[in-house]
């Protein structure tokens, strides 16, 4: 199979955490958690957008962002910057995107099945109004190539998806070392839209063979992002609620951050029950992709460098009432610790921002306390 890349308009894209409106991998399991709350319980005035976790909530707002170009004020009252319940006061914008939704609404309903195929980007493309004029600039253009962009189509040869994860744990350090390597701690520092583009420091701890602790700590107050293998929470003071459950796509993003802290090849392979390969390229480098999916979940996509073997990148994606909102983690600088290749930088970019953790340090297989992988304590409002 081959991954071919689709001709792309990359529109500008400010966000921050909440935009246009008032503010399973382990479902068997994490239905045993404390039921998630609902938009319409920690938002005032949500009209359309009820009956969703708060988590898919902030993700419908990163698609609005994206697909408008738009930051949150732009559609909220300026006052909603500094409090949370100014966000349920109406402006225009708002009541055009509740008209919008009815219409993207329908027209999937009546064309599609109710299949998402037609979201707020497919027309907007990063423009406040759709274009309605062919750019016959843009037509006769250089395409603009986009690495997530793509398709699967059938090729012949080509090394298949054992081969392509097989060079990669050759490349961390072999079967051996990574079937030893049980835990995993650094320290370095953190920098993104919620720490207002502030380097801060950050530690970071795993355990084999899935659990992962982000601990981020600005001025205002700790951030912890804590998976325990089957749940996954976020406390920090800058979100809508003291401590967000994750749901859905992003409690499986969670699962796979986890899994790819101790990446063996068996591990990787039991995340998806069908997998395809193809090829594409990220800033001209050759790249094989390998893509995971499972039924009635969006599909994952892992690159890996052609003449390394190392991870470059992760796609995944979170299906919204409004579409499907993508979050892409790029991976770099690796260094050898205790003869196990471990990325030191990793960028995460989705529709609500964009983060980057460059470690300083980093250990393995040292003792790492249970409590660290614990449902997080909420966190305090600013």
């Amino acid at each position: 199979m081959k991954l071919t890349s689709r001709r792309m308009i990359v529109g500008t894209v400010g966000t921050v955490a909440v935009c246009l409106l008032a503010v399973a991998f382990a479902s068997g399991q994490a239905a045993q958690q404390p039921r998630p709350q609902m938009a319409e319980e920690v938002f005032k005035n949500v009209q359309i957008l009820k009956g969703i976790p708060v988590d898919e909530f902030m993700d419908t707002m990163g698609m609005f962002a994206a697909a408008l170009s738009l930051n949150c004020i732009d559609c909220h009252t300026p006052e909603s910057s500094g409090s949370w319940e100014k966000f349920g006061d109406d402006t225009p914008l708002k009541r055009t995107a509740r008209r919008m939704m009815l219409m993207v609404s329908t027209i999937n309903r009546d064309n599609f099945a109710g299949v998402r195929n037609v979201s707020c980007y497919t027309c907007h493309r990063g423009d406040l109004r759709p274009k309605i004029v062919p750019n016959l600039a843009l037509q006769y253009s250089v395409p603009v190539e986009d690495a997530n962009e793509v398709e699967i189509v059938p090729i012949s040869g080509g090394p298949s998806v054992d081969q392509i994860l097989d060079k990669y744990v050759q490349a961390l350090g072999g079967t051996q070392r990574l079937a030893n390597f049980t835990s995993f701690t650094g320290k370095g520092t953190y920098i993104g839209f919620d720490t207002e583009q502030t380097k801060v420091p950050v530690e970071v701890f795993a355990k084999a063979p899935a659990q992962r602790t982000t601990i981020v700590r600005p001025r205002i107050g700790d951030s912890v992002r804590v998976y325990d293998g089957r749940a996954a929470w976020v406390a920090g003071s800058d979100k809508p609620v003291p401590l967000l459950s994750l749901t859905g796509g992003n409690l499986d993003g969670a699962k796979i951050d986890a899994a790819l802290s101790f990446p063996t090849q068996a591990r990787i392979k039991q995340l998806f029950a069908q997998w395809r390969v193809g090829a594409t390229s990220i800033d001209d480098r050759e790249v094989r992709v390998i893509q995971g999916t499972n039924p009635r979940q969006p599909p994952v996509n892992f690159y890996f460098d052609e003449n390394t073997g190392l991870l470059v990148r992760t796609l995944r994606f979170v299906d919204t009432p409004v579409g499907r909102v993508p979050t892409q983690t790029d991976y770099s600088d690796y260094r050898d610790v205790s003869g196990i290749k471990i990325p030191f930088k990793w960028t995460a970019t989705w529709t609500d921002g964009q983060a980057t953790t460059e470690l300083s340090e980093a250990q393995v297989n040292v003792p790492v306390d249970a409590a660290r992988f614990a449902r997080p304590a909420p966190a305090r409002p600013r």
